[in-house]
């Protein structure tokens, strides 16, 4: 592997970023197995984290192409607020583009309905113990390569310098589970979604950690 190097989000890596989101939003599989329309999709994964709090987040850097990223947030109240506003602008975009024209996302939005019809996403709330949250990703060909614990590390170092007393995440990979439970985050919560039977073929488990700081 070449020299790689851990540093703080700028504006410039936001379409690496936004690339990086997209090409692995299934389990580290690509979004258009599922959907249409990269910018929107882009822009629900990441909008919030590189528009509006990006200076707490970090991308892996190699020969100066980011390789991965770890984008977060220190108040999940706080980021939940502004993304009830954004949704609005989203709403309008989606209108606008026609993106939801498209049979491949009407297919999936209906799952997604489905899904919360049947109670999937009454999940417990953990915010108040673990105020913070992130988001990672890694490049195919860049994964297991230490990177993801480098850029745990450094999150976890800037949230410590704030006092955030505690991070949390959800993550629907198996593999992903394994290497949260080894940087120390512990299982707070599982449950199975249906949403992407249609494409895998099964249910998928989410898996909600966290860490106190």
């Amino acid at each position: 592997m070449p020299e790689t190097i851990i540093r703080k989000y700028l504006p410039q890596d936001r379409e690496s970023v936004r690339d990086i989101a997209w090409n692995t939003a299934l389990m580290g599989e690509s979004a258009a197995a599922f959907f249409e329309g990269k910018e929107v999709f882009s822009d629900i994964l990441t909008l919030y984290f590189t528009d509006y709090e990006p200076e707490s987040s970090f991308v892996a850097e190699s020969d100066g192409q980011v390789v991965g990223y770890l984008l977060g947030a220190k108040d999940v109240k706080l980021m939940s607020k502004k993304t009830f506003a954004i949704g609005f602008k989203l709403l309008l975009k989606v209108i606008l583009r026609g993106t939801l024209l498209s049979k491949k996302n009407l297919h999936f939005v209906f799952k997604l309905i489905a899904s919360v019809s049947k109670g999937e996403f009454n999940d417990p709330h953990f915010a108040k113990d673990y105020p913070a949250t992130l988001h990672i990703n890694l490049k195919d060909g860049w994964r297991a390569s230490g990177l993801g614990s480098k850029l745990i590390s450094a999150y976890l170092g800037y949230l410590s310098q704030l006092g955030v007393k505690g991070v949390y995440l959800a993550t629907m990979s198996d593999q992903a589970s394994i290497f949260f439970s080894k940087q120390g985050f512990g299982l707070l919560y599982q449950a199975k979604r249906s949403y992407f039977q249609h494409i895998l073929g099964k249910d998928i488990n989410i898996y909600i950690y966290g860490k106190k700081l």
